[in-house]
């Protein structure tokens, strides 16, 4: 697009790049506009409100615009600076992969809790190293959980798969970045195809739950830029889960744990899945919003 502006200072950019966003109905565009002007002049937000009358180069303004552009015309924010953080960890995101959301964070923490809960009943210390413990990330999309479940279990042997061989560079990338490159072992995998014969302490899913039918509700950007692959999980959005579940009871050990996160509407379909004498101490978790978010079971 065409800068018209002759003020390139912090302030004014800032300004005017919230106006387009507020016109285009982008949410939250305050935090985009200056994320993306962060972006474009590789500074922190310190310097953002230091030093409002700075003036940025020609093409640093021209880069900021063409970038509001892109965000007021549906792009999500995270594609256009290639990153998002979850778990205190950033990570490179690309229009292969899920963009990791606030919500799953909770599937993290209810593992760790359940793991340490289970030491507690075994009679030993709850704290965890991940010492004796293997677990696989199903669907591993950016590698988010993965990573974040192996910062946490520093000694725990850790497995993540995807059905998606571009999704996985993307995980691959952002476990060297952080450090983890030998401590996950990543596998194109359909669920647990690649798998014989590796019996786990602990699954760990983010599994695609939206409904086809519901896709017009979606948001543009989510809508018309994320992997439908990593979205939608059949016509309904709950499909997925009943084979995810099955197979999972297979390569769990006998006390191993599934934590599983759920759409909005998930629940009904899912709990009866798991309500035999094969799973036993069901639990499930709500989000901020109330909504059950995270499912979590052991196999009996």
């Amino acid at each position: 697009m065409t800068v018209v502006t002759t003020d390139r200072s912090v302030r004014s950019l800032l300004k005017q790049g919230i106006g387009r966003l507020r016109e285009a109905n982008v949410p939250s565009f305050t935090l985009v506009a200056e994320l993306l002007l962060l972006y474009v002049a590789a500074r922190d937000r310190t310097w953002l409100y230091a030093h409002p009358e700075e003036i940025l180069s020609a093409d640093t303004t021209s880069q900021y615009f063409a970038l509001i552009q892109r965000r007021a015309n549906g792009e999500p924010t995270q594609h256009l600076t290639g990153k998002q953080e979850f778990w205190d960890l950033e990570f490179e995101i690309t229009s292969d992969v899920l963009i990791p959301r606030p919500e799953t964070e909770h599937l993290i923490e209810v593992a760790l809790d359940r793991l340490a809960l289970r030491e507690l009943r075994a009679g030993r210390p709850p704290r965890l190293t991940g010492n004796g413990l293997t677990l696989v990330d199903v669907g591993t999309g950016s590698g988010c959980i993965a990573i974040a479940l192996a910062k946490e279990l520093p000694d725990a042997n850790v497995y993540a798969t995807d059905i998606s061989a571009t999704a996985l560079d993307v995980a691959r990338r952002n476990a060297a970045r952080r450090g983890f490159a030998d401590r996950i072992r990543f596998l194109e995998s359909d669920l647990f195809e690649a798998f014989t014969p590796v019996r786990f302490d602990l699954i760990v899913s983010n599994p695609p739950y939206v409904g086809r039918r519901t896709a017009e509700t979606l948001a543009r950007e989510v809508r018309e830029h994320e992997p439908e692959v990593a979205l939608y999980g059949g016509e309904e959005g709950y499909e997925f889960y009943a084979e995810l579940v099955a197979q999972s009871h297979e390569f769990l050990k006998p006390g191993g744990l599934l934590v599983l996160e759920l759409g909005h509407d998930s629940l009904p379909a899912v709990q009866p899945l798991l309500e035999s004498r094969h799973w036993t101490n069901l639990g499930v978790t709500n989000d901020l919003a109330g909504i059950p978010r995270v499912l979590a079971v052991e196999r009996t």
